[in-house]
């Protein structure tokens, strides 16, 4: 199993915008962070964990030219506004792209997104999507078991993803406040695991980097990283106050499982 994280940042990426602080001006590679997402291959698929605005970059800097499905983890659009990109994925297949997502996800990309559901849809040019609602139950993807992880985050309907293939497995949850009980049994003891950090300071809807690594010490991964950061987080810093089964995880890191 490979994992590639296309991005690491939070919803406004880092730099942010007119910011001038430390980490949007560091010239350390690992503090710039495109928005979160990851890439999953193993089994003989390649499956995208969401469409983040900078989806056409992400695919550009890694010579991304097919994936065999995408997962959304929820309707926000700093995971789903690179929804448009995914034509690139479409031009070169027969069938539909499978776009497996919760209930309430799907029915957000359907309201924004409604010519790509529409039946009539059938040109190569555009996305041709195949809406797969997985309901919170397992799916397969090829030689992958996927296991949707329900947790708490903002008001909306939000799920992370255990994958799981010859032996080996990794879970992904970028957004999170909260882990409810029944869904932590399926997070714990996991090969890897990366999950949501935003900030230092304790935050509404997300985990701060000190409930992060009070979650992971409970979870006990082999391996436990830090996504979904904000300009907040220096990496150095981060790296160097971190248990040492964990680390951050920045754009382009390459776990090999």
């Amino acid at each position: 199993m490979k994992i590639l994280f296309l991005g690491s940042g939070t919803s406004t990426g880092v730099p942010v915008i007119g910011c001038k602080c430390e980490v949007c001006v560091s010239p350390n590679p690992r503090n710039t962070r495109l928005r979160s997402s990851v890439l999953v291959e193993a089994g003989g698929v390649r499956l995208l964990v969401d469409s983040c605005p900078d989806l056409r970059l992400q695919a550009l800097r890694h010579e991304i030219t097919a994936v065999d499905a995408v997962l959304y983890t929820h309707e926000h659009l700093d995971h789903t506004a690179g929804f448009d990109e995914l034509r690139a994925f479409c031009w070169h297949r027969e069938s539909r792209l499978p776009v497996y997502a919760g209930e309430g996800c799907l029915a957000a990309l359907r309201r924004m997104f409604a010519w790509a559901f529409d039946e009539s849809n059938s040109y190569k040019g555009y996305v041709r999507p195949e809406a797969r609602c997985h309901g919170g139950r397992p799916f397969r993807v090829g030689g992958v078991e996927v296991v949707p992880v329900p947790v708490l985050h903002a008001g909306v309907e939000t799920f992370g993803y255990v994958f799981r293939c010859e032996g080996r497995s990794f879970g992904y949850v970028p957004d999170i406040k909260e882990l409810p009980a029944e869904s932590r049994p399926l997070l714990c003891g996991l090969d890897a695991l990366a999950m949501d950090g935003l900030c230092y300071p304790p935050h509404r809807t997300h985990l701060s980097v000190e409930e992060n690594v009070r979650l992971m010490r409970e979870l006990a991964p082999a391996r436990g990283l830090v996504t979904h950061s904000g300009h907040g987080v220096e990496y150095e810093a981060l790296a160097a106050a971190l248990p040492g089964f964990m680390q951050p995880a920045y754009d382009s890191l390459e776990l090999q499982l």
